[in-house]
């Protein structure tokens, strides 16, 4: 009887598994839409991809000589959410330069890893096309957009990074959410910043709320001791989704002054 129950647990176990390794994707991507076409009289437009997709990128061009800010967003953003950090961003004097991920807002396709990396390159590509080049290029990304920014900037792409609570990889996230899975053999999409950052010798800026209760304050800490030059600050009585917002431009007005070269 005992072998029966345990094997019929260890099928049970297996099932689990592998509906976690097939449905991770829905629950990694939500993957908000846009409820309108995007108005292009407000910076947005198209940005073809290989293969003839394409995806939306919202561009406020920099003033002249100014560094323009790379933004990726967060697994439940979009690009219109972009719209007024990217107008504080441009009141600053920097140029700002958001990129919708495949599936997300009004951009057709399926989000993955690979798709969401080869739609920042093309955005990047058409920015060193306008004649901005990495050294004026500040990578920015917010929770899940965290794990672009670093893989961008690994790539040669940036010379200053901004991570607004950021995860060391999504499979430690996923080992935090259901421990009792083994999430590293199972994560499809990794983002695994926690490997990349000992090689990012650039400056590093990492934003936390002291009180997220998604992806843990101390895990943002670490991922920041990593890189060789990061400065960690953390926001008291801020969660995940509302650390920028905390503090009222404080913080916005602080990831601007640091794209501009501050410390």
């Amino acid at each position: 009887m005992l072998l029966i129950l345990c094997s019929l647990l260890a099928i049970l176990y297996v099932g689990v598994c592998a509906a976690m390794f097939f449905l991770q994707r829905s629950l990694l991507y939500p993957a908000p839409k846009a409820p309108i076409p995007l108005p292009r009289n407000q910076g947005f437009d198209e940005l073809a991809l290989e293969g003839g997709a394409y995806v939306d990128i919202l561009h406020l061009p920099a003033p002249e000589g100014a560094p323009t800010v790379v933004h990726f967003h967060g697994n439940g953003e979009q690009l219109l959410d972009q719209l007024d950090l990217g107008a504080v961003f441009h009141q600053h004097g920097l140029g700002f330069l958001a990129v919708e991920y495949p599936g997300y807002g009004a951009s057709p396709g399926q989000p993955t890893e690979a798709g969401i990396y080869a739609a920042a390159e093309a955005a990047l590509a058409r920015l060193r096309q306008q004649g901005v080049p990495p050294e004026r290029t500040v990578l920015s990304g917010r929770s899940l957009g965290t794990g672009v920014a670093v893989e961008m900037a690994r790539r040669g792409h940036g010379s200053r990074v901004m991570l607004v609570s950021p995860y060391t990889s999504i499979a430690d996230i996923g080992a935090l959410m259901l421990p009792f899975l083994p999430t590293s053999w199972l994560a499809r999409d990794r983002f695994d910043s926690w490997a990349k950052a000992p090689a990012l010798s650039l400056p590093v800026l990492v934003i936390h709320g002291e009180e997220d209760t998604l992806i843990p304050v101390d895990m943002g800490r670490r991922l920041g001791a990593r890189f060789p030059h990061a400065t960690v600050e953390t926001v008291p009585g801020a969660g995940h989704n509302d650390v920028l917002e905390r503090s009222g431009p404080e913080r916005v007005r602080r990831m601007a002054a640091f794209a501009l070269g501050g410390r």
